[in-house]
């Protein structure tokens, strides 16, 4: 038997359990919305054009390399489409990461994890290094994406 106080606090307890959980699933339902329409601008003009045309230049370049950036330097009008039309970029934001939300982050993350698998000798962990420089990534940020890939490997 419960007293009246245990009883309030189990009361109070699942309703803040309750509470999360609603909120969990809508930050569930966002990432799968993500899912659903990642990169979907990459499919269609001008972007497909513009991918289909530098293919085969990135194919076989290391991620990070003078070779990898040159190339992209050509891809720069396609680039600046699709950065426009999907947030999980920085370049899509004024301020970069710091603009994003959480939501945009996860995607981004997955997007430079699924990125390494395009890539003969990708690496998640190199990529997430480079991107602490070129994107101004604090530690704490990084040490999470590391973690993450130790959990999820």
């Amino acid at each position: 038997m419960y007293t009246k106080e245990e009883l309030e606090t189990i009361a109070e307890t699942q309703a803040h359990i309750d509470s999360v959980a609603a909120l969990l699933e809508n930050f569930a339902t966002a990432i799968r919305l993500r899912a659903a329409n990642h990169d979907a601008s990459k499919l269609v003009a001008p972007e497909l054009q513009g991918f289909t045309n530098a293919k085969s230049s990135l194919k076989g370049l290391t991620f990070g390399s003078q070779d990898y950036k040159d190339a992209l330097a050509s891809l720069k009008p396609t680039l600046d489409h699709h950065y426009a039309n999907n947030r999980h970029h920085p370049e899509h934001w004024a301020n970069g990461i710091e603009d994003m939300t959480l939501v945009d982050v996860v995607e981004m993350f997955f997007d430079w994890y699924a990125a390494t698998k395009r890539h003969a000798d990708g690496d998640i962990m190199k990529s997430i290094d480079i991107n602490e420089e070129r994107f101004g990534i604090n530690e704490q940020l990084s040490q999470i994406f590391i973690n993450t890939v130790k959990e999820i490997k």
